[in-house]
């Protein structure tokens, strides 16, 4: 008799799919490093759930924050600052690196070039200024809903705006032979699918309980829109993608779905 059990192989092999999404994307240490860089061509599927573990560090955080008595700007910002400290500002550094490479350069090379310069730049910091402002606002604008309802949208931004991540990961080129993005493999087409209905069925259990089915239907088509709209940008201004501008893609997307939800909550 054969001692198989493709039901448990495949819940061990998720487990560590999820593990090394975790270890590569935030400074939970969970994977083992030193191996290299881990290879996300069937494993990205996992990114998604890695945003709920964000989004739960940031939404607690609000929760204890306003449940204490802070004034909703103090306890939103408590939140954002929760976030970028589990993922180590993974996402803020490409996004910082992207607006100045994008703003600063003429040709994809010149763009290319100036986004691995680890110095910040004006174009740079004021997209962090603007990410972080937009986000801190958005959530401090859903208090009324409760602590809790602002906890699974904040769940919600960082699950959806992982799997842009994927999704642009999928549809561009390495825009250079070397780099982060390169290195580690770009997701298939099945992960990438799985990506994008895991993070939907993350959206409908934790942001129309939240939200209302409206505000986040729209805000979930809008923030699929950024994300179409932000992979244009970076075909034409560098012919594909890196890691930063997958970085970049994290905050546009994660930036548009709190937004819209607080315009139309």
């Amino acid at each position: 008799m054969s001692n198989t059990d493709p039901a448990g192989a495949d819940f061990r092999r998720g487990v560590s799919d999820f593990t090394q999404a975790l270890g590569f994307l935030t400074r939970i240490p969970l994977a083992d490093r030193s191996t290299g860089l881990p290879d996300f061509r069937d494993t990205a599927w996992t990114f998604p759930a890695v945003g709920v573990v964000v989004g739960l560090g940031g939404g607690i955080v609000y929760a204890v924050a306003a449940g204490v008595g802070l004034p909703p700007m103090l306890a939103a910002a408590l939140a954002v600052t929760a976030t970028i400290l589990l993922t180590g500002a993974l996402h803020e550094d490409g996004l910082a690196d992207t607006a100045d490479g994008f703003g600063g350069g003429r040709t994809a090379t010149e763009k290319l070039e100036i986004m691995r310069d680890t110095r910040i730049g004006v174009y740079g910091a004021t997209a962090l200024v603007l990410s972080i402002l937009l986000r801190v606002t958005a959530i401090a604008a859903l208090a009324g809903l409760g602590a809790f309802p602002v906890l699974l949208i904040i769940v919600a931004a960082e699950a959806i705006s992982r799997a842009g991540v994927v999704k642009m990961w999928n549809d561009l080129p390495a825009a250079r032979p070397d780099g982060l993005s390169k290195d580690t493999g770009s997701p298939d087409a099945r992960a990438t699918t799985i990506a994008l209905v895991v993070a939907a069925v993350i959206v409908a259990v934790t942001s129309i309980p939240a939200a209302g089915f409206w505000a986040a239907l729209i805000a979930s088509a809008a923030t699929a829109a950024a994300v179409l709209v932000f992979t244009g940008i970076c075909r034409n201004q560098i012919g594909g993608q890196t890691g930063d501008t997958l970085g970049a893609v994290q905050q546009v997307a994660g930036v548009t779905f709190l937004v819209i939800v607080a315009v139309f909550v």
